[in-house]
């Protein structure tokens, strides 16, 4: 396959190209095909649909105009190779800080449940956007006010680690594990507005023990790390469920910290409520991920162990 970039533009083309033609090369092991080119003429080798994928890529990055990163390299190829054949209508969440973009497939389902259902269930692998894209959902319903509340919660289970060794108060003791959603929410609303609604009790991220008792109105739910709640924690969750709300369940059920002795709720819940209508339930692959290439081959590697 032939083609020719332009408008020519010897700056651009030097940053897609990168030092000593790195980001070529590397487009070219990720879709294994052979890239070749003389200024903006490129020729592209191999499998008919890689040299495609390869070419829309190369393409897209031209346009670029901006330091091109490996992230940006790598979610742009991720991006074209899981991009559905037939055209389909994006959903796009904006957040005050972001404006998102699902990029696989079974993340635009993901959104798209969310929207639908009332209860969701997001399963698979780290680095899927399960909890990310759950969050941006709860921010955006917060802004255009179709809620009043986030609440995100997680079990206080723990990788191999002890919270009783840790300094402060349960809440305290939890923080560092829910690391990752205070992260995502400093991205798409800023630091100082998050804990400004964190101290108004706007956000609300607690352990689950402190969900019993309660209902939950007019606000989004987020169970994350499901795969580690028991199956009376996973019933008492989604018995918290009150009007306008949404509960969105995330976890990856291959990574289950619970002795093996427990019943995992999660798992539990997917089977006994598979017939219920009205609850959406997502699977994340492998394919899906959307972090270093080599997470996805090293999930796939564990996978295949498993």
């Amino acid at each position: 396959m032939k083609f020719t970039l332009t408008p020519q533009n010897n700056k651009q083309l030097a940053n897609l190209c990168g030092e000593h033609d790195r980001n070529l090369k590397q487009i070219a092991k990720y879709f294994n095909v052979e890239i070749q080119n003389r200024g903006h003429d490129f020729q592209i080798t191999g499998p008919r649909q890689n040299t495609q994928q390869a070419k829309t890529t190369i393409t897209k990055l031209f346009t670029i105009k901006k330091h091109l990163t490996n992230q940006e390299i790598n979610l742009t190829m991720l991006s074209t190779a899981t991009k559905t054949k037939s055209p389909t209508k994006t959903t796009t969440i904006k957040t005050p800080k972001l404006t998102i973009n699902p990029r696989t497939p079974n993340q635009t389902h993901y959104l798209e449940r969310i929207k639908k259902y009332d209860i969701n269930f997001g399963i698979g692998p780290a680095g899927t956007g399960k909890t990310f894209l759950a969050v941006a959902c709860a921010v955006a319903a917060l802004e255009t006010e179709n809620i009043h509340r986030i609440i995100i919660t997680r079990p206080a289970v723990e990788a191999g680690e002890r919270l009783g060794f840790l300094p402060g108060d349960i809440s305290q003791k939890v923080d560092p594990y829910l690391r990752p959603i205070y992260d995502a929410l400093y991205d798409m609303l800023g630091f100082e507005q998050t804990a400004k609604l964190i101290d108004n009790n706007i956000i609300e991220i607690a352990p689950l023990a402190f969900m019993r008792g309660r209902t939950l109105n007019d606000a989004v739910i987020i169970l994350d790390e499901a795969q580690n709640t028991t199956i009376e924690q996973m019933k008492m969750f989604l018995t918290r469920l009150g009007f306008g709300s949404k509960a969105i369940i995330t976890g990856d059920i291959t990574q289950i910290d619970l002795p093996k002795s427990i019943q995992p709720g999660l798992k539990h819940a997917v089977n006994v409520l598979k017939d219920v209508k009205d609850i959406g339930t997502t699977y994340f692959q492998a394919s899906d991920i959307v972090r270093h290439p080599l997470v996805q081959k090293i999930v796939t590697a564990y996978e295949k162990e498993i």
